[in-house]
C-alpha cells in the first residue's frame, strides 16, 4: 500500500466518523455569560482618562472665560 493510499484511507475514515457523529453537537458552542474584550482595569483606566480629560477641558474653558 502506498503512502498516498494510506493517507487517503485515513482521510476517508475520519470523514466517515464525522458523518456518524453528525447532529450530536451541543446546541451552542459559545460560552454563556458576559465576556468583555478588555479587562475591567483597562476599562476603568479608559473611563478615568476620558472623564478626567473632559473635566480638565471644562475647568480650563471656565477659567479662561470661554474665549478659546
Amino acid at each position: 500500500m502506498t503512502t498516498s493510499r494510506r493517507f487517503a484511507d485515513r482521510k476517508i475514515e475520519r470523514f466517515e466518523r464525522n458523518i456518524s457523529r453528525r447532529g450530536s453537537v451541543p446546541e451552542t458552542t459559545t460560552k454563556k455569560g458576559y465576556d468583555y474584550p478588555v479587562g475591567p482595569i483597562l476599562l476603568g483606566f479608559f473611563v478615568f482618562v476620558i472623564i478626567g480629560s473632559s473635566l480638565f477641558q471644562i475647568i480650563r474653558t471656565a477659567t479662561s472665560g470661554g474665549m478659546a
